[in-house]
């Protein structure tokens, strides 16, 4: 294999030059051959061949045709939706939802399994809902796994991507200590060993989406706030415009201490912010003040039902539950104040169901709060807004991750570094009937 200067090899060239065209028709296409060439940096030979392998392998196909100033009409391309598939799981906090998208992201099937009881994250079930939810939805499209690039999942925690046998779960909140997610999941067979999955914490698979698909785009520095029973954050710097290269990182933004000797968290401490603004604890402040009852187990939805009562409640006048509203707008204000302070991000978008739910009663009072305990010079080059791509942002997030692969692999379905146990492999995608 001859190898340049930089050490690169020629195949190492061409699977560059691969997922460049890739990544420029996927965010910015449709696109000419001849508008390639510019927007690539790629010679004219260079265009031609790339997408003459990635016609070949089912991965681009002709989307039209455009005139040209005085010349030959030009042939517009674009990434081929129905050459692979993606899944996108979100372990959520109510419920545990499985998505197949095509490679456009557009939904094809879903399937929801409730946690019963409520907040019940025993790990053996869990797995077994991803397990059959991915069964689930693809029997529902009708489509087998030739063309699946892989299974993206979201969890809350702290996710080790680099130790032995696989990705591995910290979760503290939820009681996961060291959980070998990526080898229960392996172990389960319900996919080819082929077929990689790929996990990360769930507030960076909801800041990918948003900035590839949502409100964050065009963002180069954003932070994106996972408001649910809980709370999180993932920070992307240097973002790219397209959105392909972004890279989030992580934030346990809930669990920086707020009020020392403070409220209880389910983490164990005490005082954190997440002891002030997750809707757990939200509802049961409201409870304490005699304003409603904490939920109950009876069914998978009681949290979002007892916090859609509880704004509605606010909404109507209630007092004490526009006082505890009141409250945890100047906590997030607060908690938000020191995510500007420390990173400056351009934009700060808050998602997750409890914030796409309260968001618009709360934001006016959170953007004010944040200001006010923010430094000036910072604080007045941030915009705090809500993100726009719905309940559905950690799934979709979720399926980026394969994605992302698929991008830098030059569209070549290739598996994550393997465990010893777990041979490597590289297969071509290409189209099969």
């Amino acid at each position: 294999m001859t190898t340049g200067r930089s050490g690169r090899t020629v195949r190492d060239l061409r699977r560059g030059n691969r997922g460049a065209v890739l990544q420029k028709l996927y965010f910015g296409g449709p696109m000419s051959r001849q508008e390639l060439g510019p927007a690539t940096g790629l010679s004219s030979g260079s265009v031609s061949n790339v997408v003459g392998e990635l016609i070949a392998d089912g991965l681009l196909e002709e989307a039209g045709v455009v005139d040209s100033d005085g010349g030959r009409p030009r042939t517009l391309l674009r990434v081929s939706p129905g050459s692979a598939h993606l899944i996108g799981v979100d372990v959520g906090e109510t419920r545990v939802r499985v998505e197949l998208f095509d490679l456009t992201l557009t939904e094809l099937a879903r399937a929801e399994t409730p946690l019963l009881p409520r907040g019940c994250y025993d790990v053996g079930p869990i797995v077994d809902h991803i397990r059959s939810g991915i069964g689930a939805v693809l029997a529902q499209a009708g489509v087998g796994t030739g063309r699946l690039l892989g299974v993206g999942v979201g969890v809350p925690g702290i996710v080790d991507r680099e130790a032995p046998g696989g990705a591995v779960v910290h979760g503290q909140t939820i009681g996961w200590d060291a959980v070998p997610l990526e080898a229960l999941l392996r172990a389960t067979g319900a996919l080819p060993q082929e077929v990689p999955y790929l996990i990360d914490n769930g507030a960076r698979t909801l800041g990918q989406a948003e900035m590839w698909f949502g409100a964050g785009r065009g963002a180069r520095d954003a932070v994106v706030v996972l408001f649910g029973s809980g709370v999180g954050a993932s920070l992307i710097t240097d973002g790219s415009p397209e959105g392909g290269s972004t890279e989030g990182t992580p934030l346990e933004w809930g669990h920086l201490t707020v009020s020392v000797r403070g409220r209880r968290c389910r983490c164990g401490a005490r005082g954190c912010l997440e002891a002030y603004t997750g809707a757990e604890s939200l509802l049961a402040r409201w409870a304490e003040r005699g304003g409603g009852g904490p939920p109950d187990a009876a069914g998978p939805a009681d949290e979002e039902e007892a916090l859609a009562a509880l704004l509605a409640s606010a909404l109507a006048g209630d007092p004490v539950a526009r006082d505890v509203l009141d409250e945890t707008a100047e906590y997030l204000g607060a908690g938000l104040s020191d995510l500007i302070n420390l990173f400056r991000p351009e934009r700060i978008l808050i998602g997750g169901w409890a914030g796409l739910l309260l968001g618009p009663y709360v934001l006016p009072a959170v953007r004010e709060h944040a200001r006010r305990h923010a430094l000036r010079h910072p604080a007045a080059r941030v915009s705090i807004d809500l993100g726009s791509l719905g309940p559905d942002a950690v799934t979709v997030g979720a399926a980026t991750l394969p994605l992302s692969a698929f991008f830098t692999t030059g569209g070549r379905r290739t598996a994550p570094p393997a465990a010893p146990e777990q041979p490597g492999w590289r297969t071509a995608l290409t189209r099969r009937g």
